[in-house]
């Protein structure tokens, strides 16, 4: 009898394993079709409007961000000329120092 349950036993085990592998397959494929329908539906609305998916255009912009930061041009960085300033410690009710005379150490540029 005991070899007749342990047959039966592995039988089982068995089955259980071929129908797991059976529905992750089936849920694998109806995910994969799921996202192609909604693929296709994205290109044929945009193609309807005649305007990008938002996806699209997010990642265009993130592209856009990541070259220009790597090649060191910032948005708000000024193109002219870099000016070195003394740095001055203020504490609470001290008058701010008044500015020095043209050509001292701190200069004021007009343009």
């Amino acid at each position: 009898m005991n070899s007749s349950s342990d047959f039966l036993g592995r039988l089982a085990r068995g089955l259980l394993r071929v129908l797991l592998g059976v529905a992750a397959t089936i849920f694998l494929l109806s995910l994969l079709v799921a996202s192609l329908v909604v693929v296709l539906a994205m290109s044929l609305w945009s193609l309807i409007t005649g305007r990008k998916p938002a996806p699209v255009v997010m990642f265009q912009q993130f592209r856009q961000a990541q070259q220009r930061y790597a090649s060191g041009v910032f948005r708000g960085a000024a193109g002219g000329d870099v000016v070195d300033v003394q740095a001055t410690e203020v504490r609470e009710g001290q008058a701010p120092a008044q500015p020095t005379a043209q050509g001292g150490p701190i200069t004021r540029l007009d343009r």
